[in-house]
């Protein structure tokens, strides 16, 4: 029978109900180093794909061992995972791989009763044991000329010889959870005549599934996140910045080449987190965007974050286009990277890196200007807007792009300066005032923890929220220590960064003199302020408490 007479045939048979799939299969030899060694997300993976073409992915037979198959004996610590009814992975059996192998027979038995019986209409194999475990479904499948999907190597050589209905095969290496799942839907819905748009990006994580139905599958360009890429870069720049700090250590100085290669790196690990988050390809987007953020080096990081944006919006596209074409899932894998790379790197290789490297020359030096023409007021705006910027949603979409912008053109920034100064020292000293004076026992301990944070690790400014917002004096205290503090910062011509310990902070300064100095004045105000509105407040409840007793 051939491929167009069995999708003619199975189509007739087809009810309104979907398509059901099962997934049967190992965490395996090489597949566990490429997946399988999280069963959870692996499955999550499918049923996301399978709820996305239509199918219901309606149960599983996946036998996860704590090493590799290869080299495994019976005693082997190992789990049987299935999905439930509301498409979730759980392990149902957990025991010695020997025991969990009897209860997968037992399994592959019922399995094949109901292939036999219609109620399976196709199945995904993944390092499969034809000759064992997986006989009796494979078997059924073979007999009733179902579609089988799969990945694995030998296992797919042997069930090709036992006579299985196989529509897309790969082997394993170069491939991801995420992007196997594809491969398998892709080669389903081909033969089954279903419009499939795979669902990237996201994460399923295994807490939930899709069974059944569309999933709408937004654009890659809707996942573009200037925000969502900054943040993610951010351990880069704060490791540039540590760099740094110790390089200017006396005898240290063997330190400034690593400072110099970090800073040309940058670009590499922006465009490498944008080509991840936009794809929605995981490790494949991720290569992809590090190939084409190495050959948009010169365009710095807003090259880097095209070349990463550009690369994200093209691997789907490539993979698609090639999983649509029957390549195997390998080989759709390595072209897409290759592909998705090269591209959007070439070009700003080529065209589009003399206009960002200006674009960014030209950010940096609207920074300087307006701190050249009045450093008093430029610290005073910038430090009075940070507390508004970070509640209103505007500090992660342009503030910390701007100080990481700074921070790879030079490895400190103006902002960076102000971010510490303005919101980490401010939000230390309105903690460290609760805890000194609180007005609650439990006020205290949310602050202490907050406090700690603070001034340890440079972020979470969060932790005042609760004072701020509990009393506007306090707010308005931190408002006048931020305007402060921030206007000591432009008159020293202060640079710096936020998101490391607070006593770093000058040693990565433009001027540690000025930095501390800024940091003391928006600290103490904060601190002195907020002591002095929580005394007067403790003080009028204790004055009323003795008031009420009297009486």
């Amino acid at each position: 029978m051939t491929d167009e007479s069995m999708a003619d045939a199975g189509a007739s048979e087809q009810t309104d109900r979907a398509r059901t799939i099962v997934v049967i299969g190992s965490s395996g030899g090489n597949l566990r180093s490429h997946g399988g060694d999280d069963p959870r997300q692996l499955l999550s993976d499918i049923v996301r794909q399978a709820g996305a073409a239509g199918f219901d992915l309606v149960d599983a037979q996946f036998v996860a061992a704590t090493a590799s198959m290869d080299g495994v004996s019976t005693t082997t610590p190992a789990k049987l995972w299935g999905i439930s009814a509301d498409g979730v992975p759980y392990a149902h059996v957990d025991g010695t791989l020997d025991e969990v192998n009897a209860a997968a027979r037992e399994q592959d038995a019922e399995l094949a009763r109901r292939i036999g019986a219609g109620e399976i209409d196709g199945l995904i194999i993944m390092s499969a044991d034809p000759g064992d475990v997986n006989a009796q479904a494979l078997a059924a499948a073979a007999e009733a000329g179902l579609p089988v999907a799969g990945t694995g190597g030998s296992s797919i050589a042997k069930a090709q010889q036992q006579g299985v209905h196989l529509v897309a095969v790969s082997g394993t290496t170069g491939t991801t959870s995420s992007t196997r799942a594809v491969a398998y839907m892709s080669g389903l819905a081909r033969h089954w005549s279903v419009k499939y748009r795979p669902v990237l990006g996201g994460s399923s994580g295994g807490s939930g599934g899709v069974s059944g139905g569309a999933v709408a599958d937004a654009p890659a360009w809707k996942r573009i996140s200037i925000r969502g890429i900054m943040v993610g870069s951010l351990p880069a720049f704060i490791a540039l910045a540590l760099v740094l700090a110790l390089s200017r250590i006396p005898g240290a100085d063997f330190l400034s080449p690593v400072f110099d290669l970090l800073l040309a790196a940058l670009p590499i690990v922006v465009s490498a987190v944008a080509a991840r988050k936009v794809s929605g390809l995981d490790e494949v987007g991720l290569v992809a965007g590090a190939l084409a953020g190495i050959l948009a080096q010169e365009g710095g990081i807003l090259g880097g974050l095209v070349s990463g944006i550009l690369a994200g919006l093209v691997a789907p596209t490539v993979i698609r286009w090639t999983l649509a074409w029957r390549f195997p899932a390998t080989t759709a894998n390595i072209l897409t990277g290759a592909l998705a790379g090269l591209v959007p790197g070439l070009l700003v290789y080529f065209a589009l890196a003399p206009f960002t490297s200006l674009l960014g020359d030209w950010v940096k030096a609207g920074i300087e200007s307006a701190v050249d023409f009045s450093p008093l007021l430029a610290g005073a705006l910038a430090g009075l807007v940070m507390w508004p910027a970070i509640i209103g949603g505007v500090y992660h979409s342009v503030i910390l792009p701007l100080v990481l912008l700074e921070m790879g053109e030079k490895g400190h920034s103006f902002f960076g300066a102000i971010d510490m100064v303005s919101l980490v020292m401010v939000s230390f000293g309105i903690t460290l005032a609760n805890v000194v004076r609180s007005r609650t026992s439990g006020e205290r301990a949310l602050a202490g923890s907050g406090s700690a944070v603070n001034v340890f690790f440079g972020t979470f400014v969060e932790a005042s929220y609760p004072f701020m917002f509990g009393d506007k004096r306090v707010f308005a205290i931190a408002l006048i220590a931020a305007t402060a503090g921030g206007t000591v910062v432009g008159i020293t011509g202060a640079e710096a960064s936020a998101y490391l310990p607070a006593f770093v902070a000058p040693f990565i300064s433009t001027t540690a003199w000025g930095m501390t100095l800024a940091m003391l004045v928006s600290f103490a105000i904060a601190f002195v302020g907020t002591l002095l509105v929580n005394v007067i407040v403790t003080r009028k409840r204790s004055d009323a408490g003795a008031q009420a007793w009297s009486a």
